[in-house]
């Protein structure tokens, strides 16, 4: 899917791109970033149809959405961790 018809759905759905980041926790700017690739991946398109269908139909999605409780991944690797690696525990 486009990224036009990803903001267009999202239109459909009353939603904004930070509304719907926030909704689904992810960071507006990975969402952001598939406007340079000009298309998303297929879930994230999924996602944006059918919160755009249940919007038409007059299905709460923010409600059932918000039920299941979400967390915000937090990054990982190279200069993120907050734990001591293995090598520096057997130093000690």
């Amino acid at each position: 899917m486009t990224f036009i018809d990803f903001k267009k759905l999202l239109l459909d759905a009353e939603l904004t791109i930070p509304k719907f980041t926030e909704l689904i926790k992810v960071s507006e700017k990975n969402i952001q970033a598939y406007k340079k690739k000009k298309e998303v991946p297929n879930t994230i398109a999924s996602l944006a149809a059918c919160f755009a269908k249940m919007n038409k139909d007059g299905v709460d999605f923010r409600t059932l959405i918000s039920t299941l409780e979400l967390e915000k991944k937090e990054k990982k690797g190279a200069g993120f961790s907050k734990k001591k690696s293995s090598k520096e525990k057997s130093k000690k």
